[in-house]
């Protein structure tokens, strides 16, 4: 997936079905004779098994179905009574209608926090930005430019609690969906993530734990890297090793200067972060332990 276009996915009584559940037979006959039952149009489909034999089965639908919007209680109330409830799946079902509401969390940094708010603005990214929430000044200018709510939440080892309940209230309270994380410098908590509870998504350089620090391009440099890269990620309370959204690397050579390494660098950031915020817009991301299915 690294076209960043939109379709169908915005278009009125569409929606994505998204299933897991124990691997058995009759899973994609079952779901698919209910959707025909009910007069809907499957436009696209994608299933994964880890085993055929005693692993877990992932799916993706994507149908049209006359009247969803208006019916949708009545249609998974029958989903999870003839389908869902028999086979045991965890599932979720979400309107292409309805765009999810993404809260912002930056710093100092711009380079993804712009590239997300370009991308909305040209319709990449079918989404609903209700606040901005940052721990500097910096960015305001740039966020009201593009007309969005600006929250500076100043945050230190003595505050940080009460920093991140404020953070949390304020996005609660906007109706948020999920968070991005666009170069926020500053940790979680594991209160932060269980107050909000909603998904979490993260960008960093991909030379940790190799390069870690303040300076992690220049160390690379020092070593004579011939790949630098991104890598985006939900997060845990674990830092750093949530499950995997969407990777990516460049190549370098010797010609190379850390002020180029950089700057290639936030290039990967900024593609490598809208990819996996679309595929988490679009319900392509399912989680599995610490690992991810990416339809």
């Amino acid at each position: 997936m690294t076209a960043l276009t939109t379709g169908l996915l915005d278009a009125p009584n569409t929606a994505t079905l998204t299933i897991s559940c124990a691997d058995q037979r009759g899973i994609v006959a079952a779901v698919s004779q209910f959707l025909h039952n009910h007069g809907a149009n499957i436009i696209h489909s994608d299933q994964h098994s880890t085993d055929p034999s005693g692993g877990t089965f992932f799916m993706r639908m994507e149908f049209y179905l006359k009247d969803l919007d208006v019916a949708r209680d009545q249609f998974e109330r029958a989903f999870q009574e003839v389908v869902a409830g028999p086979f045991g799946m965890a599932w979720q079902l979400n309107s292409a209608s309805t765009p999810k509401k993404m809260a912002l969390l930056v710093s100092r940094y711009d380079h993804c926090f712009l590239d997300l708010l370009w991308r909305k603005r040209r319709g990449e990214l079918n989404v609903e930005i209700p606040l901005i929430i940052s721990n500097h000044e910096d960015l305001r200018r740039d966020a009201e430019m593009f007309g969005l709510p600006f929250h500076v939440i100043p945050v230190t080892q003595e505050n940080r609690a009460e920093a991140e309940a404020e953070q949390v209230r304020l996005m609660r309270e906007a109706g948020a969906d999920f968070a991005v994380l666009a170069r926020y410098m500053q940790i979680l908590s594991g209160d932060f993530l269980r107050e909000f509870g909603r998904p979490v998504i993260n960008i960093h350089h991909s030379f940790l734990p190799a390069f870690v620090g303040a300076n992690p391009y220049r160390a690379a440099f020092k070593r004579g890297v011939k790949l630098i890269g991104a890598t985006s990620h939900y997060v845990t309370e674990e830092l750093d090793a949530g499950p995997i959204i969407a990777q990516d690397v460049v190549p370098v050579t010797h010609r190379e200067t850390p002020d180029t390494l950089m700057r290639l660098g936030r290039d990967v950031e900024r593609q490598v972060l809208a990819r996996a915020v679309k595929a988490h817009l679009e319900d392509r991301v399912l989680v599995h332990g610490n690992k991810t299915v990416v339809f």
